[in-house]
């Protein structure tokens, strides 16, 4: 989960579509909320570039300028607003206005978030996606994302952490996204359109004679290197 402070008025969270913006009803006053998701957004403005919203208002009642403000706030910031969530009628409204969804189909099924666990060793929180993404798809998550299936052309993946992908790797995935140059990206087939770590970048050489091999990017004196992927004893 995105969650750079402890103020948990404003939560940001990954699901299927993109991103789930969640603003308590009892949060404070309309532009005060609004003050809070921009200065959210900016302490890591890289992170949420480029993403979809969805916007989970619960019973707080907002006027249709007020809900375009913050589209605008977040268009300002390369984000697009395209769902709100409420059981406001008034939100509601305002919502079909500008043109935006009013709902998320199996939105608890579509949800990345993954709960708090208490394993015997400590480990970094993440995200398990159990099918393969396809063209258009693109996953961002504050922690690693572990991939069962491909990562097709045209697919994304944004992580804090690192990613691993139990299949092909042919889309854009850049891990350690916060500045992490210890993340690393590994797959059974590693063919990315491009590949970032951190500040880092590169893409893969084409070479048609290679043969598909399990592989791990890291960061290794100021580039990044990919290496056969093996067991670490």
């Amino acid at each position: 989960m995105v969650n750079v402070n402890s103020d948990d008025t404003v939560t940001i969270k990954g699901i299927r579509e993109g991103l789930l913006l969640t603003l308590k009803p009892d949060g404070g006053e309309w532009s005060q909320m609004t003050t809070r998701v921009a200065e959210r957004i900016d302490q890591q403005r890289e992170f949420f570039k480029g993403a979809r919203v969805a916007l989970d208002l619960g019973s707080r009642p907002v006027v249709q300028l007020e809900l375009d403000r913050l589209r605008v706030i977040l268009k300002n910031r390369e984000m697009t607003l395209w769902a709100v969530v409420s059981s406001s009628e008034t939100t509601i409204a305002s919502a079909k206005t500008l043109g935006m969804e009013t709902s998320l189909i199996t939105h608890n099924e579509e949800q990345l978030e993954t709960s708090p666990v208490n394993p015997e060793e400590a480990g970094t929180e993440g995200v398990l996606i159990n099918h393969s993404l396809r063209n258009g798809r693109s996953v961002r998550n504050e922690g690693n994302v572990i991939v069962l299936g491909d990562v097709n052309p045209g697919a994304q993946i944004i992580a804090g952490g690192s990613v691993v992908v139990w299949g092909r790797l042919r889309g854009i995935v850049h891990a350690g996204a916060n500045g992490d140059e210890n993340a690393v990206i590994c797959a059974l087939d590693l063919s990315p359109t491009q590949l970032r770590i951190a500040h880092y970048i590169t893409v893969s050489p084409e070479d048609k004679k290679r043969k598909p091999r399990p592989e791990m990017a890291s960061v290794r004196q100021g580039q990044i290197v990919a290496e056969a992927w093996k067991e670490v004893t």
